[in-house]
């Protein structure tokens, strides 16, 4: 019997096929939306294709807009073999749950977005209005500003991981405007022997402060690091491992460093909304001409008087002929790390909200998510928003209790 229907099949040209590998649903298959990134500056990527074949393969389902990752390297033909549904307009990859987005939508993309959907992306409070909160309350989303989640910890995993880019890249920018290609000082970021070494100027000691630390111990330049913590300054000899100059912010001090200076890196971190002005414009003038800063916090306002915020295609101007970078998104300029270490960090929260059942979900079972929301169901939920645009806001806990 077995002979004959080889023989069947061959001379039919038919033959059994595999049976196709069953996909692992979840509880409730979300639709995620990858947009392309449409501001110039901005060329990260939120999920790497190898991330959206592990979230198929768990039986969610995601949009990509078409050339989405090809600022990261990333190609539609890799995200469309990792079981993405390409798309060619921005409405359809809007159109969906879940929205993944760096920058914050514009407002014609809000009016893509469903009513009651999920927003997750960057907030950038220095570039924010009202009329962005009122578009997004209007469609009664839910926006979820990664920079503000926590971990389980009390760690911020994107803040952290974008922080640890920046650190370490401010000194290859540093050491490019201070060759003499670049028209700068033609300084060697370092030293070598018998050539007295660089001065590093570090203003706070945060996660960016310890990453250009090492970066600039490693290429053998002196560092000083100032932060008005003084936790802060002790944990960051502690990780770096050695004795390094540290001072609590005062002008005295702080302005004889800034004289010395070669390079000048201001990484303090926002304390309850914009950044607190360290480096007055007199500070700056008194610094040596050819000099450089690079003003880290410049997307929360800036900890330097001179600062004014700059792009990646025109990233520098001068000030007392001192040279200031201010471009509010370093990690950009190396996007596909950048893109790599977002999408190990949201990949997991997203299986988690699909075994949930969605973002209100998670909302309600995980206190760091909810850390994040700062739009819930048509309601401002964040209370120094609230201040800033002078509006109401309503407490989030309360809006959850009500479900019930």
């Amino acid at each position: 019997m077995g002979k004959i229907m080889v023989e069947v099949t061959e001379a039919v040209g038919v033959y059994p096929k595999e049976a196709v590998a069953k996909v692992k649903k979840s509880k409730n298959s979300l639709l995620i939306g990858l947009p392309r990134e449409t501001a110039a500056q901005e060329k990260r990527v939120l999920l790497t294709p190898e991330a959206v074949a592990l979230l198929v393969n768990n039986g969610l389902q995601v949009v990509v807009e078409t050339l989405a990752g090809k600022q990261s390297k990333f190609t539609d033909q890799e995200y469309s073999d990792a079981g993405a549904k390409v798309v060619y307009a921005a409405k359809e990859a809007f159109d969906v749950e879940i929205v993944l987005k760096v920058e914050p939508p514009t407002l014609e993309e809000i009016g893509f977005m469903q009513v009651g959907s999920c927003l997750i992306s960057a907030l950038q409070l220095g570039k924010q209005n009202a009329e962005y909160i009122h578009a997004l309350n209007g469609k009664r989303i839910t926006a979820i500003a990664f920079e503000n989640l926590e971990d389980k910890v009390g760690g911020m995993p994107v803040v952290r991981a974008m922080s640890e880019i920046a650190g370490s890249t401010v000194m290859l920018i540093a050491a490019e405007y201070l060759s003499s290609v670049s028209d700068g000082k033609g300084l060697i970021l370092g030293g070598i022997t018998g050539v007295p070494p660089t001065q590093v100027v570090i203003i706070g000691a945060g996660t960016v402060a310890e990453y250009a630390a090492r970066t600039a111990i490693g290429l053998g330049a002196n560092i000083k690091v100032f932060d008005n913590h003084i936790y802060k300054l002790r944990r960051i000899k502690q990780l770096l491992g050695q004795q390094v100059y540290t001072s609590t912010i005062d002008n005295y001090t702080l302005g004889q460093a800034l004289k010395e200076a070669d390079v000048v890196i201001g990484a303090l971190r926002a304390e309850k909304g914009r950044n607190k002005i360290v480096v007055s414009e007199e500070m700056v003038a008194a610094m040596m001409p050819g000099s450089i800063i690079i003003d880290v916090s410049i997307d929360q306002g800036g900890c330097v008087e001179t600062a004014e915020m700059t792009f990646h295609d025109n990233p520098t101007y001068l000030k007392y002929d001192i040279i200031h970078y201010c471009v509010p998104n370093i990690a950009s300029r190396v996007s596909r790390t950048a893109s790599v270490a977002l999408s190990n960090i949201f990949t997991p929260i997203l299986l988690q909200m699909a075994d949930l059942g969605g973002a209100e979900e998670m909302i309600f079972n995980y206190k760091w998510f909810m850390k994040g929301v700062y739009t819930y169901r048509g309601s401002l939920t964040n209370a120094y928003l609230a201040r800033k645009f002078m509006m109401t806001h309503k407490e989030l806990q309360l809006l959850l209790a009500a479900r019930y």
